[in-house]
Parts: structure tokens; sequence; C-alpha cells
């Protein structure tokens, strides 16, 4: 699948809301990406201030995504619009039990424009009890040659 690995640069943001607060999170990293079919994969590594660094990838096919998450953290969590999935997060201060309701869907592909962008809009309920409003955009550009 590496025959057509691009060099990608990624910004990831997340927002998580409850009724009085909103926090945002932010991660920019070097990564790479994939078309094969109808099928785009974009891979990079985390590198968080305090643990392991960890390595996400994130498959895209029409109506699906699914975005896995390996090394400090172990979680595979799946987006369908109007579905809800399951999925455990294991984390190292124990495993979550988490439920993903996703509302909205968009991608736009590297081929269809000079920069990607993949935004997810969910409802996440942790261990059965919090559920939180979830907005989550990527965005990635090619690496230009230097």
């Amino acid at each position: 699948m590496t025959s057509n690995a691009k060099d990608i640069q990624v910004q990831l943001v997340t927002e998580i809301r409850d009724t009085d607060r909103k926090e945002t999170m932010e991660v920019n990293e070097a990564g790479q990406f994939f078309a094969r079919g109808q099928t785009q994969v974009i891979t990079f590594t985390e590198h968080p201030d305090e643990g392991d660094p960890v390595n996400t990838m994130i498959t895209v096919k029409p109506g699906h995504v699914s975005i896995k998450r390996s090394g400090g953290i172990d979680m595979r969590q799946v987006f369908q619009p109007e579905v809800e999935t399951e999925n455990l997060y294991h984390h190292t201060y124990g495993d979550f039990h988490m439920k993903t309701y996703t509302e909205e869907m968009e991608f736009s592909s590297l081929d269809e424009a000079m920069g990607g962008r993949l935004f997810l809009h969910y409802q996440m309920t942790l261990n059965h009890e919090v559920t939180q409003d979830h907005r989550l955009t990527l965005t990635f550009e090619e690496e230009s040659e230097s």
C-alpha cells in the first residue's frame, strides 16, 4: 500500500462540549496519506507531553471512518452516520467503555483539493455515564518539495 504514499502535514483539532464547558485539543504532526480504490488512509504519530507516543491510523471509506490508535493508548473507534458504535479505550489509567453516535461526517480527499479535510460531529458516552458532544476536524496537506 505504500507505493502511492504521500508525505503530509496533519492538523487534528478536537472539541469536547459539556453543558457548561468546552475543551479544545490540537495536534500538529507529519504523517502519510495512502489511497487504494475507495479506501483512503492517513497515518501519523502523536507525541504527547506526557506518556508514550501514540500511533494513529484513520481509514476512510464511503459512509465509514475508523480511527485506530496504539502505543500510549489503544483503541479503535468507528464512525458511521446516524449509527451507534461501541469500543473499549485502553489507557494507562484503566479501560473505558465508549459508545459513539455519529451525527455528521464529511470528507474531502487530497485528490479533490489542495488539502484534505475530515470532519466528524458525534456524541460519545463514556462508561455508560457521561455523554459529551464532540467535533473532530482533521486537515491535511501534501508536504511541499523543497
